[in-house]
């Protein structure tokens, strides 16, 4: 499983996300690093584990009242090894082609179901489907038709981010179910490798976590353990003899 850690960017700072109530996340206070500024909190994640990806929720751009774009360039020359999913609401599509970022497109942002059909082949596009409690955020025909999916998509609970209560198991179990050869995502609500354990074996690719490594619920250990089970599966089988 690919643990994927997530900072949300507003006005340059990191900011704790909780339950998707933007208008009251303020700056993060995190033992993992010195200040809320981005680039510190990504080399606190490194201290933890060495990551491959990093969600980012640029939050102006989302919100449509600025973006954060100095920011997330600098994070892409300061850790060149990372592969940095961007989401910048309406304007994520402005990142593709971007050395280092993969583009994440919110459901909760897009207007036409078909625009993200039309992209659905492109390997560094990723579709997030958005959810506030039961309400799916986003043009219904996109969550009705699997086919129009690219090959990763998110499954995002923002009322469980930051929350404590868990992933939502059964809706990712259920777009699991229908998303094919996709892979698959778990945001929201995980919070220790217990969690983790459940999103693997309904078959989650994945699962970002932002909350679970600031307060230290997940461990190096637990980090070790999930990638080395994931590491097994990607590695080919040896001829019996």
């Amino acid at each position: 499983m690919l643990i994927i850690p997530v900072i949300d960017i507003r006005n340059g700072a990191v900011v704790r996300a909780r339950a998707g109530d933007r208008k009251n996340y303020s700056p993060i206070a995190s033992p993992l690093a010195a200040t809320s500024a981005p680039s510190d909190v990504v080399a606190g994640f490194l201290t933890l584990h060495p990551f491959e990806r990093i969600y980012v929720a640029d939050l102006d751009a989302i919100e449509g009242s600025g973006d954060n774009r100095r920011d997330i360039r600098a994070l892409t020359k300061r850790f060149p090894t990372l592969r940095f999913m961007v989401d910048a609401g309406a304007r994520t599509g402005d990142w593709r082609g971007a050395s280092g970022v993969e583009c994440v497109i919110g459901s909760e942002c897009l207007r036409d179901s078909e625009a993200i059909g039309a992209l659905n082949d492109d390997l560094d596009v990723i579709l997030s489907l958005d959810f506030r409690c039961d309400e799916f955020l986003g043009p219904k025909p996109l969550i009705d038709r699997a086919e129009l999916w690219p090959r990763r998509v998110i499954v995002m609970t923002l009322a469980r981010v930051g929350a404590g209560a868990g992933p939502d198991v059964d809706r990712i179990a259920s777009i699991i179910a229908r998303a094919g050869e996709r892979r698959v995502y778990a945001a929201g609500g995980v919070r220790d490798a217990r969690d983790l354990a459940r999103l693997e074996a309904i078959g989650a690719a994945g699962a970002l976590v932002a909350t679970a490594l600031h307060d230290g619920a997940l461990n190096l250990a637990d980090l070790n353990r999930f990638n080395a089970k994931r590491q097994q599966k990607r590695e080919p089988r040896k001829a019996p003899f």
